[in-house]
């Protein structure tokens, strides 16, 4: 591949130019309600605000704020109650989950036992760890308002950590008339228990979110922690404003005009770094992993053989230089449980880390009867971490002999739109790109881009492969860490062998606030606004 300036590939992927006004971006009065308002600009715009909808980190981050969950996780791993607590029965095939006092929805309506199930089951049908615990469930039921019961078949060691997992999809729960939205409909309203409201009325797409503290919230004494503990909002208000262009909402931040930053770009960090006003800190320690998902229903990655070539012709650094630049933040990793884990592994994954695939990749797409499909990838340019992914593939695909329609286009858009099954034409796809916080695949079952369900539960992409669901189930029946350890990396291996996912490498994404903002917590998931403090 020659050599691309990360500059003209952003250029490439659809940045707008860095002369944008930054008045022109802020929405009238968006900070103009009484009272302390943090003001941030996230990774991305917010459209889909359903969290039982989509894997999409912005609408997580949406979740957190409205929603809040039976348990949670804090920073040593550790399962901990949240909105419950709970026992377990001698022969592990019961839990009994209690709710606490001082629970409501934000319409003023109770929580009850009734609401959680409802919520339990339907994130059960569409989460990988949440089908998997269902696969070994009897029953979950409430035989009173503040009790939860639920039956396994059999004993299954990830019962907690299932329930309390911190991101994608997070098991957040919701009023029972929410939580029996039909599948493949989003919920009508947005009517959470959580530490924050979700003000309607003013959720403008490709504008601005807002929240409002929910004054009748009543936090957990503990410490906060991740996403356990006390979640004591300490400001009136949270705007999410929208800013595509990333030099716009540095300036905006420099400027005071907004208060955090998610991810601002990489280049520009030494830059932020020098502002004395400013504090830049990666918050997620574990990283990121970045991955390649090709559609395995539509031609031509229907046929395994092309998904091959396709991941033969793939080059980490070559992706992970022009996305992030900087060797401090990334690192080579082919590992698809993520390296420096007990379950990494870097077989299979040699010519991803090392290159030097090339020819190998011309000549299997050769050999595979390619017929010359265009390949139809989507090229979100308003999101700083996945703008570079696609333009480098696009490239590294064409020179291994593929014909490739790169499609400029929002993040929102591709999250909508890679959810359709429908062929190309009909406003299809063939291969999207994305980003997993290292704690969504760290072992076999949370990783839900690694499923093979395909049509049937399956993550968008829909790969369906019987061997790796029969591993995974031995892997959550298996009685030592040293047995998960040759489960997972069979399941690598048939991943690879398969091709389910490209992984592409591993990165830190660095977040950017005023000094102003006090209590920022660090996490595994999402950018946490409890506990943040805003001087005047």
């Amino acid at each position: 591949m020659s050599k691309i300036s990360r500059r003209k590939l952003l250029k490439i992927a659809g940045v707008a130019p860095t002369a944008l006004a930054f008045a022109s971006v802020l929405p009238p009065n968006a900070s103009a309600a009484s009272g302390k308002t943090i003001t941030a600009v996230m990774h991305s715009d917010l459209r889909i605000i359903d969290p039982g909808f989509t894997t999409a980190y912005i609408t997580r981050d949406h979740g957190y704020m409205v929603y809040d969950t039976l348990l949670s996780t804090d920073s040593t791993f550790k399962v901990q109650p949240q909105m419950a607590d709970w026992k377990v029965s001698d022969d592990k095939l019961t839990y009994t989950f209690t709710l606490r006092d001082g629970l409501k929805w934000h319409d003023g309506a109770p929580v009850t036992g009734e609401d959680c199930v409802a919520s339990l089951k339907r994130w059960g049908k569409n989460d990988g760890m949440g089908q998997k615990l269902m696969d070994f469930t009897a029953s979950i039921e409430a035989p009173d308002a503040k009790t939860i019961v639920l039956k396994l078949k059999e004993p299954y060691g990830l019962v907690l950590e299932s329930i309390g997992k911190p991101s994608s999809l997070v098991p957040f729960m919701m009023p029972k008339r929410l939580a029996e939205t039909p599948a493949g409909k989003q919920m009508a309203e947005q009517i959470g228990s959580g530490p924050f409201k979700f003000v309607q009325s003013e959720f403008q797409p490709g504008v601005k979110s807002v929240y409002a503290k929910n004054t009748d919230y009543v936090p957990r004494k503990e410490p906060a922690s991740w996403t356990a503990g006390g979640k004591v909002v300490k400001v009136d208000r949270v705007e999410w404003i929208t800013m595509p262009d990333a030099q716009t909402a540095v300036n905006a931040l420099q400027s005071g005009d907004i208060d955090f930053m998610e991810n601002p770009p990489w280049d520009l960090l030494p830059v932020l770094e020098g502002n004395s006003d400013l504090k830049v800190e990666v918050l997620n320690k574990f990283g990121f992993q970045t991955l390649g998902r090709m559609n395995f229903l539509l031609p031509p990655f229907d046929n395994p053989k092309i998904r091959r070539a396709a991941l033969l012709a793939m080059n980490q650094k070559d992706v992970l230089d022009a996305l992030v630049g900087n060797p401090k933040y990334y690192k080579l990793c082919g590992a698809y449980f993520v390296c420096d884990t007990p379950f990494a592994s870097d077989a299979g994954g040699e010519t991803l880390v090392k290159g030097g695939g090339m020819a190998e990749a011309k000549k299997l797409l050769a050999e595979s009867g390619y017929d010359g499909t265009p390949i139809a990838i989507m090229a979100p340019g308003d999101v700083t971490t996945l703008k570079a992914q696609p333009v480098v593939a696009a490239q590294l695909l064409r020179e291994a002999g593929f014909k490739v329609d790169l499609q400029a286009t929002d993040w929102q858009t591709v999250v909508s739109r890679r959810a359709g099954q429908k062929p190309v034409k009909e406003g299809g796809w063939n291969m999207f790109f994305t980003n997993w916080v290292a704690a969504d695949v760290m072992n076999p079952v949370a990783n839900v881009s690694i499923g093979g369900r395909g049509k049937n539960g399956g993550w968008f992409g829909w790969a369906e492969d019987a061997k790796i669901e029969k591993l995974k189930d031995e892997f959550v029946r298996a009685a030592s860490l040293d047995d998960q350890k040759k489960i997972a990396s069979e399941i690598q291996k048939e991943a690879y062998d398969q091709v389910i996912y490209i992984p592409l490498g591993q990165y830190l994404a660095p977040s950017a606030w005023r000094k102003s903002l006090t209590g920022v917590l660090d996490g595994p998931a999402t950018p946490i606004f409890w506990n943040v403090d805003k001087s005047e």
